[in-house]
């Protein structure tokens, strides 16, 4: 059965398994090329330019800030429009920005390349996906949203040893140009998608299966505990990408380990995702929440040991993977049953802007306390955040479960 809407032919809640598969594949390429590239490539380049690392990792945080600055107007128009057209546009301004990038001999020319990335990887990454298939399948699109992270999530296990071996051989400049000739074979990926818009079957109402949990001021309460929660996750994992290598090598191992064990967070990703999918379907995601903040916590008290023992920077590595992987699944799948779906991208838009902000200061703000401080200090930080953010998650399941209500 279908109908019509904004002249687009709406389709039930089903999204193609071709169009999963290219999206999956979308993520672990355009992550990998572009929120991944600084933690690959960012010592080489301050190595060859002489520039200070504030400023070469400054970039990157200049391009969180446009993302932040981008958000509600990219959510918008997705539900507008759809992600087709711009999850395109988005592979052409990463390319654009590695073009930009490799051809940088001035820093302001850098900073420049680093702020169209900014737009491009709020264009394609996660939340650009994320709303797609909301689009597509309204609440129904939790089962693709996990399914599509699978394959993101070794974007970095695949893309930083890949980036090292490139700069290592031909130079980071090389690296990056082939960056942007990968971006480009991406348009077809995300030519993939189709037009169509969800379309509820009957009226939706407050108790209804595809319906919001919140209403009036509950409403509030929850954007305001999933914006913090988002918001300090970002925080930690832009922070930790761009200086998870570095911080396990400050902590005693040598840097060709330090990769490799780093990679790992990857694996851990992944696995989680997989998990996720075949056997935590009857998962309420407030209660993923919790159970994904808590292994984040975990992987940081683990951490504090990686410099005295192996197996605790391995343990580190795979628990904030994990913990990641299914903090990025909670952050797509819980506005389906906090709020309303047609509404997703612009809402979910407006509440990620803070996230992005803050996010923009992670890798800055590690770099300063690890210069200043120490390795053992950055992690000390991550572990207090990430116990704020496993009480937020406790409280907005506390307040907001089904069963509480």
């Amino acid at each position: 059965m279908s109908a019509k809407i904004d002249g687009l032919a709406a389709m039930p809640p089903v999204i193609p398994r071709l169009t999963n598969l290219c999206l999956g594949l979308s993520q672990l390429v355009c992550w990998g090329i572009s929120f991944y590239m600084i933690g690959a490539l960012g010592e080489s380049i301050v190595a060859d330019t002489g520039w200070s690392g504030t400023l070469v990792y400054g970039g990157f945080s200049a391009a969180l800030v446009v993302m932040g600055l981008s958000s509600p107007l990219i959510g918008r128009a997705i539900d507008r429009r759809g992600g087709r057209p711009v999850m395109v546009a988005g592979s052409v301004l990463i390319a654009a920005g590695c073009l930009d990038l490799a051809l940088a001999y001035h820093p302001a020319v850098y900073l420049a390349a680093w702020l169209v990335l900014g737009v491009a990887m709020r264009m394609t990454l996660y939340d650009a996906a994320f709303a797609s298939l909301a689009r597509i399948a309204g609440p129904q699109a939790r089962r693709g949203i996990s399914q599509i992270t699978l394959l993101g999530g070794l974007a970095s296990t695949v893309f930083w040893p890949i980036g090292h071996f490139l700069a290592d051989q031909f130079g980071w400049r090389a690296a990056v140009l082939g960056y942007a000739v990968i971006a480009i074979l991406t348009v077809p990926l995300h030519l993939s998608i189709p037009p169509a818009r969800y379309v509820a079957p009957k009226p939706e109402t407050s108790s209804g299966g595809g319906a919001s949990i919140t209403a009036g001021g509950g409403r509030i309460l929850a954007g305001a505990l999933y914006a913090l929660i988002v918001t300090l996750v970002a925080f930690l994992n832009s922070g930790l990408s761009a200086h998870m290598i570095g911080i396990l090598a400050g902590l005693g191992l040598t840097p060709a380990v330090a990769v490799w064990i780093s990679a790992l967070r990857g694996i851990g990703q992944t696995s989680a995702r997989i998990c996720e999918i075949l056997f935590g379907r009857r998962l309420h995601p407030l209660a993923l929440s919790v159970l994904a903040n808590g292994i984040l916590a975990a992987g940081f008290a683990a951490g504090l040991l990686s410099g005295q023992h192996a197996a605790a920077a391995i343990a580190f590595a795979l628990l904030f993977g994990v913990g990641n992987g299914l903090a990025t699944i909670v952050r797509g799948t819980l506005p389906l049953v906090l709020f309303e779906h047609h509404v997703y991208g612009a809402l979910v838009g407006r509440l990620l802007v803070p996230s992005f902000f803050l996010s923009a200061f992670g890798p800055v703000a590690y770099a300063l306390l690890i210069g200043r401080f120490g390795d053992h200090a950055a992690l000390i930080l991550s572990l207090a955040i990430s116990a704020v953010v496993l009480g937020a998650a406790i409280l907005l399941r506390l307040r907001f479960a089904p069963s509480a209500r």
